[in-house]
């Protein structure tokens, strides 16, 4: 095909859609909303899987750059009490085959991977048309307007391409993180550092839990987890950090001060993080000339899989297309079918896995699923 694929979002799956293109003399252009690689923060660790965004980072022949991003030992989990004992604990001992990396960091090797201009920024998009003839037409905040014979909404859990394909709207879940940082924690909160260890931990009760994972240098990243509507969110005035801290705080009184320091001594104002889903078997019928990738297809909640599940669509589908560049209609009829099938069965897996863990005490449970037996 001669006319670049039009891409909306330059996150880890439509970077790597473009990238995948790119290795097979297929253009792509990218046009993302932020103003700059660096305009936010990208997020904290991901663990990237073999059987899933490692294949994507091979697709894209990245393998040598992702292996030099990974951080040694953070495979290491352990599972809490809430009074700060160790029920498990299992050593990284490099088989477990979800090597941790910074998603920032991954993002950039995807970035540097590209021809200079493959990214436009600035460009959010104001709103999006069928014109018929599998065109397409995206109309820009900024002024900018094209139409496209290809458009990929990589665009995340509030796609603006998602609307051409399916009226359905991510929902409230239920449950929401308060994400908080701890900055030398080594030296300026031991105990916390200890507690974590040197790769991830997690604290569990009914309906609220704290997990944490060691960043680069010593870095704790924290995700407190509560099961409260939204109602009850917006009851707390998250623009006043103290009083929001003392709130949430009161959520995990008993609790091993060791743990709720990442509460009550967070060196970073807690950020609210209400989880939304698509429900469980999105799927759509085709319309000519346009798809979606990750979040924006098949967003669910945090399960460890999103990342992963969304750089392996941006791969597949430009395999596909690059299988069958005279014929977009074959190749995205192809991919689709094999992105919903494998959404679903991860949905599927991850809400029997939540519902498991129902219940006054879910450590038991979460450690017989790593593999291990409670002391």
């Amino acid at each position: 095909m001669n006319a670049p694929v039009t891409v909306v979002g330059a996150g880890l799956s439509g970077l790597t859609l473009a990238r995948v293109l790119h290795l097979n003399g297929i253009p792509a252009t990218v046009y993302e909303a932020e103003a700059s690689p660096s305009a936010r923060a990208q997020g904290g660790m991901l663990d990237i899987h073999d059987y899933n965004g490692q294949l994507a980072l091979e697709a894209a022949d990245l393998t040598d750059e992702f292996r030099g991003l990974i951080l040694e030992g953070r495979q290491q989990i352990r599972v809490l009490a809430p009074d700060g004992t160790v029920l498990f604990d299992r050593a990284d001992d490099g088989t477990g085959g979800r090597p941790e990396v910074q998603r920032a960091e991954l993002r950039q090797i995807l970035l540097d991977s590209l021809p200079a201009g493959t990214v436009h920024w600035g460009h959010k998009v104001g709103s999006a048309r069928t014109l018929g003839d599998g065109r397409h037409e995206v109309a820009f905040a900024n002024g900018v307007t094209l139409v496209t014979s290809l458009l990929v909404g990589a665009d995340g859990t509030w796609s603006r391409v998602r609307p051409l394909l399916t009226a359905a709207i991510p929902e409230y879940d239920g449950t929401s993180f308060v994400e908080t940082y701890l900055y030398e924690a080594d030296t300026r909160h031991p105990a916390t550092a200890k507690a974590v260890g040197g790769g991830s931990a997690g604290a569990h009760g009914p309906d609220r839990g704290i997990a944490a994972h060691r960043e680069r240098g010593d870095t704790l990243h924290a995700y407190v987890t509560l099961t409260e509507s939204l109602e009850w969110f917006a009851a707390i005035d998250f623009t006043d950090p103290a009083a929001a801290t003392a709130r949430i705080a009161r959520e995990f009184d008993g609790w091993a001060p060791e743990l709720t320091a990442f509460i009550t001594d967070a060196d970073t104002p807690p950020v609210l993080r209400p989880h939304y889903a698509l429900p469980i078997g999105h799927r759509w019928e085709r319309v000519p000339g346009v798809t979606l990738l990750g979040d924006a297809a098949h967003v669910a909640a945090p399960n460890g899989e999103g990342a992963n599940l969304a750089m392996l669509d941006g791969a597949e589908l430009g395999t596909a297309i690059a299988a069958h560049p005279d014929d977009l209609e074959t190749a995205l009829a192809e991919y689709e079918e094999a992105m919903f099938a494998r959404s679903t069965k991860v949905a599927l897996e991850t809400a029997e896995f939540t519902e498991s863990l129902s219940g006054d005490d879910p450590a038991p449970r979460l450690i017989a699923a790593l593999g291990g037996q409670t002391p």
